[in-house]
C-alpha cells in the first residue's frame, strides 16, 4: 500500500489507473481504524479494481464542546490492517492541505431537512462538515464507487442524497453494521468506556430489538402501531440500565420522518451517552 498526503500525489496515481482502464472505490474514514472499516475497504474491493482510503480527522464536523484534539490518533497502526486488508492508497492529508483558507473562509455544503434532525440536531453543524469533506474528497479521488458503514446511518442518507442531489457519477454502497457478541456497535468511540460501562452499553441494541419486535407483532396482528410509546417504553428501558437517552425515534427508512401506520420499511434511529462516549445505533425493520 502506499500513503500520499498531498493532492497532486494522489491524482496522479488516480490518473495513472484510469488510464489503465481501471475502476476505483473509496473508503473515507477519521482513523482509529477496527473491524468495522476494514469491512470496508474488504466490500469495496468486490465492486472497483482499485481501492483508496483515507484518514482525515475533519475539524469542521467537531461541535464547539466536542474535543478534536483528544480524537485518537493511530496512524502507524491504521496503516498495517488497510495494507492486510488489500488497500491500494491510503490518502493523509493534513487541515491546511483540506482547508487552506481555513475554516471560516471555507466554503461548504449543506443537506437541507435529512441533516435537522437526529444526530444534526444533537450536533449542529455536524452533517454540513460530513457532506463538506465527503464532497471534497469525492472530487479528489473520483470515485466509481465509495462505501459508508451504516451505522451511521443518518449520515448515509445524507450522503445518497448529495450524490444525487449534485449529480455525482458515484454508487454509495452502504454497508452493514458490524458488532461484538454483545450486541454492540463497533465504533472508534467505544474506547471510551470503562470495563463497567462496556458491559452497561449493549442495553442500548437489545432495546432497539425489543422495540423492533413489538413493531413486528403489531404489524402482524394487524393492530394500530403507538411508535411514540413505544419508543418512549425502549428509551426507559436504556436510561434505567444506566445510560442516558439522547434520542430515539421510529423513522420511514428513506425519508427519516416519523414513521407513520402506512409505512413498512422503518428504521430505529437512537443515540445515548454512557460515561464519555456518545453511543449512535439504528436497526432497519421491514414489514413488506
Amino acid at each position: 500500500m502506499e500513503t500520499v498526503s498531498k493532492i497532486n500525489e494522489l491524482r496522479e496515481q488516480v490518473k495513472a489507473w484510469r488510464q489503465q482502464g481501471l475502476t476505483i472505490a473509496f473508503v473515507p474514514t477519521m482513523g482509529n481504524l477496527h473491524a468495522g472499516h476494514i469491512s470496508l475497504v474488504t466490500e469495496a474491493h468486490k465492486h472497483a479494481d482499485k481501492v483508496v482510503a483515507s484518514i482525515f480527522v475533519n475539524p469542521m464536523q467537531f461541535g464547539v464542546n466536542e474535543d478534536i484534539e483528544n480524537y485518537p490518533r493511530t496512524m502507524a497502526d491504521d496503516q498495517q490492517k488497510l495494507t492486510a486488508a488489500g488497500t491500494d492508497l491510503l490518502f493523509t492529508p493534513k487541515p491546511d492541505i483540506i482547508y487552506p483558507k481555513g475554516l471560516a473562509k471555507q466554503s461548504f455544503v449543506e443537506v437541507p431537512n435529512i441533516s435537522d434532525g437526529y444526530c444534526g440536531e444533537s450536533r449542529p453543524g455536524h452533517f454540513r462538515g460530513v457532506a463538506t469533506i465527503v464532497c471534497k474528497l469525492f472530487n479528489l479521488v473520483q470515485p466509481d464507487v465509495a462505501c459508508f458503514g451504516l451505522k451511521d446511518y443518518q449520515q448515509v442518507q445524507v450522503i445518497q442524497i448529495m450524490v444525487e442531489d449534485l449529480s455525482m457519477p458515484i454508487k454509495i454502497i452502504p454497508v452493514a453494521t458490524i458488532r461484538e457478541e454483545s450486541g454492540l456497535a463497533l465504533s472508534s468511540r467505544n474506547g471510551y468506556l470503562t470495563a463497567e460501562e462496556k458491559a452497561t452499553a449493549p442495553a442500548l441494541y437489545k432495546s432497539l430489538q425489543w422495540l423492533a419486535e413489538q413493531i413486528r407483532a403489531g404489524y402482524a396482528q394487524q393492530d394500530s402501531i403507538d411508535f411514540i410509546g413505544l419508543a418512549k417504553q425502549a428509551a426507559k428501558t436504556i436510561n434505567d440500565a444506566g445510560l442516558h437517552t439522547d434520542y430515539l425515534h421510529v423513522c420511514h427508512a428513506q425519508t427519516l420522518q416519523p414513521a407513520s401506520e402506512d409505512d413498512t420499511q422503518l428504521v430505529i434511529l437512537a443515540a445515548a451517552h454512557c460515561g464519555k462516549a456518545r453511543l449512535i445505533d439504528n436497526l432497519q425493520v421491514n414489514l413488506a
